[in-house]
């Protein structure tokens, strides 16, 4: 495929040429196609040679990307073939990119596969975050689970039970009063909790 400038004044003798090719895939039991290479062509010589990569969709689709290009902020989905040619002095850019090299239907463009990853760097973040907060929530409601454990821990612990021989004790002691130096006192008979003076 080869798009010329036709007479726009310095660009008279640019060619754009594509290089697309066809291939079946026994995997997804169809034919795909993908740009290959991509010339540059000045006055019918080659000036740069780029390889293509990712830039393929199946046969019946055609292949849509905001950005393809040879520069590194754009994913670089254009390399330069060989360090040693002219490639590398070109910078090639399409904007809002669209192809289809075969099965093309009344001149247009058929369902496009978009070149967007399913996992752009905003998917992957959100993922992130929602892990984090799963995380947090889980935390959350082991420890509520662990609070009431420890609540029937202290039931357990702080039952009457653990009291009644000391309760047994209190009802049964009875006081006798004591006679010492004209002050009225009582004794319990149990010396185990000690004297009580009035």
């Amino acid at each position: 495929l080869s798009l010329k400038f036709g007479d726009i004044g310095n660009l008279k003798g640019l060619v754009i040429r594509l290089l697309l090719t066809t291939s079946y895939y026994q995997l997804s039991v169809q034919n795909w196609f993908s740009l290959h290479r991509l010339q540059l062509l000045y006055n019918h010589s080659v000036q740069a040679t780029f390889n293509a990569t990712g830039i393929h969709a199946p046969a019946t689709y055609s292949f849509h990307c905001e950005h393809v290009s040879s520069l590194q902020r754009y994913d670089a989905l254009l390399i330069p073939s060989s360090a040693n040619d002219l490639s590398q002095l070109w910078e090639v850019t399409f904007i809002d990119f669209q192809i289809q090299g075969f099965n093309v239907q009344e001149g247009r463009f058929a369902y496009a596969r978009d070149c967007a990853s399913f996992f752009s760097p905003a998917i992957l973040m959100g993922l992130v975050m929602s892990l984090i907060l799963l995380l947090v929530l889980a935390y959350a409601l082991h420890m509520l689970i662990h609070l009431k454990s420890l609540d029937r821990h202290y039931e357990c612990k702080a039952s009457p039970a653990y009291f009644a021989q000391m309760k047994d004790n209190d009802m049964g002691d009875e006081k006798e009063p004591l006679r010492n130096s004209g002050n009225e006192s009582y004794e319990l008979r149990n010396q185990q909790f000690g004297k009580i003076y009035i």
